[in-house]
């Protein structure tokens, strides 16, 4: 074999090594982004997509707040004064069995949680759509009545909602205050929009 038939091979050799090279780096970099892609953009987070909650560091008495749907879900870290403040409210609520609210069927209870300790609503008022405020500690220490247990009172127009989201009767709001659809993952987190019978969110 001629020394330059050698050559033409070795540039041949060379040229093939470094295209399929180039043709490499060209996939990965496509895959890059379309792999970002199956991740929920902020878009459909907002639109629905489920949202992990750490707790964690959620010390009791307690509330945090993140985006769902566009929505406030308040997470209320109740202590257990605050769970003995519920039983006591049932004769002032206008749904304290929670008949004609919207939550799933997994909290109705009487604390509207699947673990007591922790309240987890939409926290927007069910007559024309405000945010209640919070009013969580008892007697008239935030400008309530001096038998107040604790709660939330919406500013528009008045309603109070116990601490665990139940309307009082004779407000304006029909309802109590929405549970959306949840679950624990661990002892310190929870998914918001999805639920143990809907795997891919609601």
């Amino acid at each position: 074999m001629s020394d330059h038939k050698q050559d033409c091979d070795c540039e041949r050799r060379n040229l093939l090594i470094a295209t399929s090279a180039v043709g490499g780096v060209a996939v990965a970099a496509a895959a890059v982004p379309f792999v970002a892609s199956l991740a929920p953009s902020e878009r459909a987070k907002a639109i629905g997509a489920p949202v992990i909650v750490d707790i964690g560091k959620l010390a009791p008495g307690e509330k945090t707040v993140v985006k769902w749907r566009g929505k406030p879900v308040w997470i209320l870290r109740r202590t257990p004064e605050m769970l003995a403040s519920l039983k006591a409210a049932e004769e002032k609520l206008s749904d304290p069995g929670s008949e004609k609210s919207d939550q799933p069927d997994y909290t109705k209870t009487p604390t509207r949680a699947i673990k007591d300790e922790y309240l987890v609503a939409i926290g927007i008022c069910t007559h024309l759509g405000c945010s209640p405020s919070d009013k969580l500690k008892t007697g008239n220490a935030e400008g309530m009545a001096a038998d107040w247990a604790g709660g939330f009172l919406c500013p528009c127009h008045g309603s109070l909602f116990d601490l665990a989201g139940r309307v009082f009767k004779s407000q304006p709001a029909p309802t109590n205050l929405e549970i959306p659809p949840h679950r624990y993952l661990s002892d310190t987190s929870i998914i918001i929009g999805e639920d143990s019978n809907d795997s891919k969110g609601a």
